[in-house]
């Protein structure tokens, strides 16, 4: 007579932060798993980055004690990229190693602090595969894909902003939420030239590249801006959610999208009534209320020349 089969686990919730090198995902890791503890949820953070290791936070699983990245390089010979994408095939090729350390912890919240090569996201597949497995693990994941809020202060550098996110959104087939991160440093490069929520919320396009066309440099690219400006809008995907990792309403407002996005809200590992999970689903926030307090707090203000208010008028 055969066995019974053992019951599925629980679902487990959590996030893979995702996004290029520097945008700050060790950071958020950091800042989300403390935030979340004083919120009472119990958190662990799994390092899937061979090359992290320089660690802020408390890891209960790390992906260097299966492969680390200078080892790879040294018997192999592969350069940096090389030897990352080797790294991720190889945990791609010895998932019943995650699987055992994941399984340790049965009740908790995870954060996937994940490498920061791009391609990894946009065509790549093996982390997409991971990300596929863990579903079938019982894990409920949003992908958290964090970029500089600085390059909404340069008009090239957002459009390519938005093609790397779209693709990012389009190849790892999870619930997204676009971040942009650093809110305290969005002015460090140059001034916006339109109000938050136009980055925010990736309003009419054209505005921003009748400002692109304006640099010599990039008016013979306009044609090129423009097809890659309208793959954007005819998608209609992308948005941002700003945030600063030391602002605990701005931490509040992502985890809120976070918790939406992969159904954490709908749960029952905490209490909850049905208006809140009414209003979670709703989404009783709205999103320009929430831009205009951030660019009130971070965006400096100035007064508009005559000229320019007559050129308004």
């Amino acid at each position: 007579m055969a066995s019974p089969a053992s019951p599925p686990p629980s679902l487990r919730f959590g996030q893979v932060v995702i996004g290029p090198p520097g945008s700050g995902k060790t950071t958020y890791c950091l800042g989300m798993q403390e935030f979340m503890g004083q919120l009472g949820r119990k958190v662990v953070v799994v390092n899937m980055d061979p090359a992290n290791d320089g660690l802020p936070y408390k890891c209960a699983v790390d992906v260097s004690e299966l492969v680390t990245l200078d080892d790879v390089m040294d018997s192999l010979k592969l350069g940096p990229n090389g030897g990352l994408l080797y790294c991720i095939e190889y945990l791609e090729a010895n998932l019943d190693w995650l699987e055992n350390k994941l399984n340790q912890y049965s009740d908790y919240y995870f954060l996937f602090d994940c490498p920061g090569q791009v391609e990894l996201y946009t065509h790549q597949s093996s982390l997409k595969n991971i990300f596929s497995q863990l579903s079938k693990w019982n894990f409920r994941l949003a992908s958290v894909h964090l970029v500089d809020s600085h390059y909404c202060a340069d008009p090239a550098k957002f459009i390519s902003v938005l093609c790397t996110s779209l693709a990012s959104m389009l190849h790892v087939e999870l619930p997204h939420v676009n971040v942009l991160s650093k809110m305290d440093l969005i002015e460090q490069y140059g001034k916006l030239a339109f109000n938050l929520d136009f980055y925010t919320e990736v309003m009419d396009l054209h505005y921003l590249l009748d400002h692109l066309a304006s640099d010599p440099f990039f008016k013979k690219f306009h044609q090129l801006n423009l097809k890659l400006a309208e793959v954007v809008e005819d998608y209609g995907l992308v948005s941002f959610v700003p945030l600063n990792v030391q602002d605990k309403q701005s931490m509040t407002s992502v985890l809120r999208t976070v918790d939406k996005a992969n159904g954490y809200c709908f749960g029952d590992l905490e209490e909850r009534n049905l208006q809140a999970m009414m209003s979670a689903a709703v989404g009783a926030d709205f999103q320009f209320d929430s831009a205009l307090g951030v660019q009130e707090r971070y965006v400096k203000t100035r007064e508009a020349t005559v000229e320019e208010e007559m050129m308004d008028l």
